[in-house]
């Protein structure tokens, strides 16, 4: 879709990236990813908070030691990746904003802003001229990401009328501390010992928590309302959609069953074919041969992977579908990546 005139100007040389937050998971993998994708970075910045500023990273060979943000002069910069959490965005992504520099957030702190661009590139990319002005971008939740990613090319051959969606969210999904705490449990009670609780609400190990972020009076959890709200944002429609999201002890990948009804003809042949040929997108679907799409198989790898695609007999113009993703990945640093790739375009 036409973006008009170009975002940023465009340098023979490459352009100076920054990415805040880069000793989290999420700003490794963007690092990774720019390098993959050959993003062209002429000068690459790496910024972090005060007690991780100092630390040295090494990318494609070179040494570059991490800044702190607080005291960071973000003018020259062109394009800064912040994965540094809501209050840190806040309070740094409009400095960075004024100073010219394009910022393409993946918290949730500018996500349901009205003037802020929220995008998933294969979805839609024409949001992005939003922020020609404020130059603020949110990444939505990785759980919405792939969900929408799936939608999308059924959506515009049959508009939707309603999503039920139930996720199973690896532990990645809550930082460093939740993949420790389940590899600690598991080890635990392996060996017959108690097990010690501190970052979930129960324990992980061996289980299924049904309950992500804090639950609200309506009895949906923040992380759930974040799926409903962000699905209907993107979409563009008055599409209505219920979620419950819910922890597995999974390292990485999100997975997804996802309910679809229609408001016409839709049925899973023709789904299977829409689904197959949009970009991103990855069908594995042969219950003969027992082949869907895995956790274990998703994570470290890009596409969004859909299989499991049938019919809802219990109602007309309804689909069912499960769809994975690396939430790490596709649900943060390649969407990020995604988005600076069309900024300078």
């Amino acid at each position: 879709m036409s973006m008009g005139e170009r975002f940023l100007d465009k340098k023979d040389d490459g352009y100076h990236v920054a990415v805040v937050g880069a000793t989290g998971a999420v700003g490794q993998t963007m690092l990774d990813i720019l390098a993959e994708r050959e993003f062209p970075v002429a000068e690459l910045t790496l910024l972090a908070s005060s007690r991780s500023a100092g630390s040295v990273i090494t990318h494609q060979g070179k040494d570059y030691v991490v800044q702190d943000l607080d005291g960071f002069d973000p003018a020259g910069l062109d394009i800064a990746l912040f994965s540094a959490g809501g209050d840190t965005s806040k309070t740094h992504a409009p400095r960075f904003a004024a100073a010219g520099c394009y910022v393409v957030d993946n918290s949730s702190a500018w996500r349901m802003d009205q003037d802020i661009a929220l995008v998933v590139p294969e979805v839609n990319p024409q949001a992005l001229n939003m922020a020609r002005e404020n130059k603020i971008i949110a990444n939505p939740n990785c759980s919405t990401i792939q969900m929408v990613v799936a939608l999308k090319p059924l959506h515009d051959a049959m508009p939707i009328e309603r999503v039920v969606v139930s996720t199973y969210q690896a532990v990645s999904g809550a930082g460093g501390k939740a993949m420790d705490e389940l590899a600690k449990q598991t080890a635990q009670l392996l060996n017959a010992q108690s097990v010690d609780v501190d970052v979930f609400p129960a324990r992980i190990a061996f289980n299924v928590i049904p309950h992500i972020d804090d639950f609200m009076a309506d009895g949906y959890t923040k992380e759930e309302r974040k799926m409903m709200d962000e699905t209907v944002k993107i979409m563009g429609s008055d599409i209505a959609v219920t979620a419950t999201t819910v922890r597995v002890p999974v390292f990485y990948g999100h997975s997804e069953s996802v309910n679809i009804t229609f408001n016409g003809p839709m049925n899973a042949e023709k789904a299977r074919g829409l689904l197959a040929d949009f970009d991103g997108i990855c069908v594995v679907d042969d219950p003969s041969a027992e082949d869907y799409p895995m956790p274990t198989e998703a994570a470290g790898s890009d596409p969004v992977w859909v299989g499991r695609i049938r019919d809802d007999l219990s109602c007309p113009n309804s689909l069912h579908l499960w769809v994975v993703a690396d939430n790490v990945r596709k649900g943060a640093a390649l969407n990020a990546v995604q988005i600076a790739e069309i900024l300078i375009r």
